[in-house]
């Protein structure tokens, strides 16, 4: 990355270099191209991974949710295993946005908006939620990020959230049960130093 650069910085000043790689989703192994300036870049990182290896299959259809996105683990996953769902890819890196929509025309997915998080229509209400949130920007932009997204959540709905323990997840996990009383939050999953914590809206 250039100097001052982070995946959470919304246009990488590095120069655009993509370059093939591969990644296993949904139980198939892909080419792909990634570029730099994202986060991991090079390989589904451990958090995601964990997240991946606990969470349930998505539901057949609906509105579907990945918060930061990234180069696409998540959302390619989700549009794989659903075919008939609609899923939101968001982030604020316009680099990440673009090798998640590069992604989805390898793998032929067209059931992937890739979008800034002020392009998501504000009357989507979510079927499931899957995310590895950026908890680098920070404790407040954090939870500014959660309270956006997950009130809505469907009745009925889960969100899923990997952490990773000495980043704060039990006390974010304290800070959604305070914050969220009509979600019902609990610690899914520990893997490798990470948590994957499950909010659910009652039906």
């Amino acid at each position: 990355m250039a100097s001052g650069d982070h995946y959470f910085s919304p246009a990488p000043g590095s120069e655009l270099n993509l370059r093939p790689f591969t990644a296993r989703l949904a139980g198939q192994t892909y080419e792909l191209v990634t570029a730099s300036g994202i986060f991991s870049p090079e390989r589904i990182d451990t958090g995601t991974r964990v997240l991946l290896d606990h969470v349930p299959s998505p539901p057949p259809g609906g509105q579907f949710l990945d918060i930061g996105c990234g180069w696409g683990p998540l959302a390619l996953t989700l549009a794989l295993e659903s075919p008939h769902a609609t899923v939101w890819a968001v982030d604020v890196n316009t680099r990440a946005l673009d090798v998640v929509r590069r992604n989805a025309q390898k793998l032929g997915l067209e059931n992937i908006n890739a979008v800034s998080p002020d392009d998501v229509p504000d009357d989507i209400a979510f079927t499931t939620i899957w995310s590895n949130p950026p908890i680098r920007v920070g404790k407040n932009e954090l939870h500014n990020i959660l309270e956006r997204w997950l009130p809505r959540l469907e009745p009925g709905s889960d969100a899923w959230l990997v952490v990773q323990r000495n980043l704060g997840s039990d006390s974010l996990h304290r800070w959604m049960e305070a914050t969220f009383p009509e979600l019902t939050t609990t610690r899914a999953a520990i893997s490798k130093g990470f948590r994957v914590l499950r909010a659910r809206r009652a039906s």
